[in-house]
């Protein structure tokens, strides 16, 4: 059985830092997609990173490429989003999720087919 689990979330301000953890089990880690998702009140999931677990190849939305850093640890079973230069427009509830290597990089949330219950991120002013 497949099992994300999202931990690391919190309220920083803005210009603060986070890191989020995804530690994954019940499937093959080590040749597998790994995305972060957000999801803010009244708008649609977003996907923003990232990981083929395989080789380590890393993709980024457009909105946080340059800010947020998304790797990973084959010995952990574990990724992680380094999250940097936060704003307010960063609120969200930020979920990891895994699909197949063939799908990295694709931004559709309908291609990830496991999911973590989420982790709350809050920004303020």
């Amino acid at each position: 059985q497949v099992q994300l689990v999202e931990s690391g979330g919190g309220s920083v301000q803005t210009g603060g830092t986070l890191r989020l953890s995804c530690a994954a089990s019940g499937y093959t880690y080590s040749s597998s997609c790994i995305g972060w998702f957000r999801q803010a009140p009244g708008k649609e999931r977003e996907g923003i990173a990232a990981v083929y677990t395989g080789d380590g190849n890393t993709y980024y939305a457009d909105s946080v490429k340059g800010r947020f850093t998304i790797s990973q640890d084959n010995a952990k079973n574990t990724a992680y989003l380094q999250m940097g230069s936060l704003t307010p427009e960063d609120t969200a509830m930020y979920y990891c999720a895994a699909t197949s290597p063939m799908r990295c990089g694709r931004w559709d949330a309908a291609l990830y087919n496991s999911w973590g219950q989420g982790t709350q991120v809050t920004v303020s002013s």
